[in-house]
């Protein structure tokens, strides 16, 4: 009997010319994510207009931090079993942070941006601190390990991922990563610089495996990872530097070695020093666009020195939200931001 065509080895030969895979366009191509994704997702960069953006609103889960876990030598509650700390002696005012984070939310969606919520678990104390989460790139977003793990399951902040893994699947946003093995990341130490270069943040919360993790999906991008030993005990980089504009950035001095500042000069990026008087709040800031950001109302003298520079300032109160040991960068997670 003759062998028929469909039948022979040249069968699938046939069928790949006629029906060719295609590498291109790319993966993060703006008409490919839309037809494949439903939405461009992921960011270009770190100042672009917010078009939507990953939050949790601090709830009940805060209950469990009561004034009978304060210890006077850190002069803050903690819980060494749950691993969640409060820099307060007595437990949060949750309608006070309620208050907090709805005006950040409302300056958000006043300033066009669509504001998705993650829901938590009871034992998640940290979940408003959606920026550590993960990290957004351009085309979708790697889910971070997050380092604290306590005694029973759903204490500390390892399981956050879960959730946030969800959310992205749930929202049809592509996981272009998840970090794993021994490699610990979390979102609060990664910034894109420019559209070819990012920084990353090595610290006890951020380590060597996962920085590669990272680095092998920025360089399918064409992106150039620096790893910035953060000093002390510093846990993240939003606490040393936030982009504010295209070419400039709020920075604590203290925080960053040197070498790192004079490379922001050449790529063309101006730090701007914090005020001493209020860095420590000031850093930690969200560009909601290019030249414009939201700001810790406590962090005036700072405000007042970008003003100086053609920023454009949105004070906020964080003062009961800060005290969970986190502002409004920490609390925030873009998931679409413009190219602008």
């Amino acid at each position: 009997m003759e062998e028929k065509i469909r039948d022979s080895s040249m069968y699938y030969h046939i069928v790949l010319e006629r029906i060719p895979p295609q590498p291109l366009p790319v993966f993060e191509d703006e008409d490919m994510q839309k037809r494949v994704w439903g939405r461009r997702w992921g960011v270009y960069n770190d100042v672009g207009t917010i078009k939507a953006i990953l939050m949790h609103r601090p709830g009940d889960e805060l209950k469990r931090m009561t004034a009978d876990k304060y210890d006077p030598s850190i002069d803050a509650l903690i819980d060494d079993d749950e691993q969640w700390y409060f820099r307060s002696d007595r437990g949060p005012e949750i309608e006070a942070m309620q208050a907090e984070h709805d005006a950040l939310v409302k300056i958000l969606r006043d300033n066009g941006a669509e504001v998705v919520f993650v829901e938590g678990g009871p034992l998640d104390p940290n979940m408003m601190f959606t920026r550590d989460t993960g990290m957004v790139v351009n085309g979708g977003i790697i889910i971070s390990r997050m380092g604290p793990v306590g005694k029973a399951f759903g204490t500390g902040r390892r399981g956050e991922e879960a959730y946030v893994t969800k959310k992205a699947a749930e929202l049809g946003m592509p996981i272009l990563h998840t970090i794993h093995g021994e490699g610990l990341m979390e979102g609060g130490s990664f910034c894109l610089l420019t559209e070819r270069a990012a920084a990353i943040g090595l610290s006890k919360r951020g380590n060597k495996c996962a920085a590669e993790q990272v680095r092998n999906v920025l360089q399918v991008q064409g992106i150039e990872l620096i790893e910035v030993p953060l000093v002390g005990y510093s846990m993240h980089i939003d606490g040393a530097i936030v982009m504010i504009d295209h070419d400039k950035a709020v920075i604590n001095i203290e925080r960053l070695p040197y070498w790192f500042v004079d490379k922001l000069n050449e790529l063309g990026i101006e730090p701007i020093q914090a005020d001493y008087r209020d860095a420590k709040v000031a850093v930690n800031c969200l560009a909601l666009k290019p030249g414009k950001i939201v700001m810790n109302d406590a962090a005036g003298w700072t405000a007042d020195k970008l003003a100086a520079r053609g920023i454009e300032i949105v004070p906020t109160p964080y003062k009961e939200c800060l005290k969970h040991g986190g502002g409004i960068h920490c609390s925030t997670l873009p998931l679409v931001r413009d190219k602008d």
